[in-house]
């Protein structure tokens, strides 16, 4: 029965099995990253197929699939229904639609697996496992848009796994959390030399790593002094005109409170196009900041009806003004929110928000100069791309010392959502050894460090302003050099290599 894994167990608690596993790598990615529990739903799923016939873990990888997806992103349901206006039905049977597509990837890899098993030894099997998993991770982080929500490796930001992140990203370090999982259901039910010796080595390098930093590529820059403000505005009374007066003033006075070198405002912190403001408001942030030591970054959407819409950036500072401010425009687009799929326009009709077609930024954007340093804006989900945030790397004299995420999670209430983008952008940090400030519209607002650890915090979910001290870092990771240059396709190529040779019936 070892011998045939968990292949034989009924259909129906198999398939309750492959939904827990996938629980369990829902459950490893927030309120806190639990890496332990990644490798043991990936080691329960492995178990599931490891001997299973191509169809059943085609099923199975699906179920975990959906599970996985669903139990990450469930809160998209509230954004639909409390503010969308949809039915629950509608808004539910939407996360489980785009759930059981994305899950598809897994479902694939799974299949693939199942087929292509037994070719070699051990060692091939995992190669397999762990460059299938790796392939469907990066399909789902890039096929149609891309939407890399709860990938694997964020469960990992705390664990060994981390000193991979400046080498080989989040994807690789997913990959090597499978790796991890397969090893686990091999040595559970097939006892086997190979499988006992690769137990002890991974086990050994995991005692090890944690005594071990990692290697710094990147060094000091200088000090930045910043201020984040969080305005803690309910959704449903962000574009109620009759509430806008006292949204306005509470973040143009915070603004001119400031006296750091930076103050950060969130992502439409000011809701209505400069146009539409209370007349001498614009101006007025434009001569302050002009005259004073004090540079500011706020959100504000951009455009007119003949050049088109952006969601946008606009830095303020000491002599701009006009033409001279700064300009951001968001490049990764969210569907549905900010761009609507070909088809789908019936859907987003039926929705009672403020959605539309945006116009895309640049994806190698300028920094903002701040000072000395040189400040990388990325709005809301943007820092979900990594390889995107590395183009601004390519050029090392005008990379940014410090990244800067503006965001509002008030579309999904006081859910998990939260804590998730934090782990995300804790994730970045790492990747590209550049400490983030994050100024959000209900959390997190935060500082993080250039090793991901947050140094200043706010409490979310209300308003307030933190004040923090952010050293900017200077050169490239090894993942900010090739990321920047080739995308993910580094990664695609070692995913089918790897899969390509895995799979050689071995002879002799």
């Amino acid at each position: 029965m070892a011998e045939r894994g968990l292949s034989r167990v009924p259909a129906p608690v198999g398939g309750l099995l492959a939904l827990g596993a996938g629980g369990l790598q829902a459950l490893s990615l927030a309120p806190e990253p639990r890496g332990v529990l990644q490798v043991l739903g990936t080691a329960l799923l492995a178990a599931l197929v490891m001997q299973a016939a191509p169809r059943r873990a085609f099923v199975l990888g699906a179920l975990a699939g959906v599970a996985w997806l669903a139990g990450t992103f469930w809160w998209l349901f509230i954004s639909m229904h409390r503010y969308g206006h949809l039915p629950a039905w509608l808004s539910a049977g939407a996360v489980l639609a785009l759930a059981a597509a994305l899950s598809l990837y897994l479902a694939g890899a799974m299949a693939l697996f199942a087929r292509w098993r037994g070719r070699g030894g051990f060692g091939r099997e995992l190669l397999l496992w762990s460059a299938l998993w790796l392939l469907a991770e990066l399909a789902r982080a890039q096929l149609l848009t891309g939407f890399p929500w709860g990938a694997a490796g964020y469960a990992h930001v705390d664990g060994p796994l981390a000193l991979l992140a400046p080498w080989l990203g989040v994807h690789g370090m997913g990959a090597a959390g499978a790796a991890l999982g397969f090893v686990l259901a091999r040595l559970a039910l097939q006892p086997r030399q190979p499988a006992r010796a690769a137990a002890l080595g991974l086990t050994a390098a995991l005692a090890l790593a944690p005594a071990l930093r990692g290697p710094d590529f990147t060094r000091p820059s200088g000090q930045l002094s910043v201020t984040l403000l969080q305005g803690n505005v309910p959704q449903d009374e962000k574009f109620d005109f009759s509430r806008l007066p006292q949204t306005l003033d509470w973040h143009v006075r915070a603004l001119f409170a400031s006296t750091a070198d930076l103050v950060v405002a969130p992502e439409t912190a000011i809701p209505l196009l400069p146009a539409q403001l209370p007349q001498g408001l614009w101006p007025g942030l434009e001569a302050h900041f002009s005259r004073r030591t004090t540079s500011a970054l706020v959100g504000v959407p951009l455009g007119d009806a003949d050049s088109g819409y952006s969601n946008s950036v606009v830095g303020f500072g000491p002599g701009r003004a006009g033409a001279e401010l700064y300009r951001y425009d968001k490049h990764h687009l969210v569907p549905f929110g900010e761009f609507i799929p070909w088809g789908f326009r019936w859907f987003v009709d039926m929705m009672r928000m403020p959605l539309g077609d945006f116009s895309r930024g640049p994806l190698a954007a300028p920094s903002f100069a701040v000072g000395t340093e040189r400040v990388g804006p990325n709005i809301c989900y943007e820092d979900l791309f990594g390889e995107e945030l590395a183009t601004r790397f390519v050029d090392a004299a005008q990379a940014p010392t410090v990244l800067a995420n503006v965001s509002n999670i008030g579309w999904f209430g006081e859910t998990v959502a939260v804590d998730q983008h934090l782990q995300i952008s804790r994730l970045r940090t790492l990747e590209l050894q550049r400490p983030m400030v994050r100024a959000t519209n209900t959390g997190a607002t935060v500082a993080i460090d250039h090793r991901g650890h947050v140094s200043h915090r706010l409490a979310p979910h209300v308003r307030g302003v933190l004040e923090a001290q952010v050293q900017g870092r200077e050169g490239t990771t090894p993942f900010a050099w090739w990321a920047g240059r080739l995308g993910l396709l580094p990664l695609w190529g070692l995913g089918l290599v790897a899969v390509a040779w895995a799979r050689q019936r071995r002879t002799g």
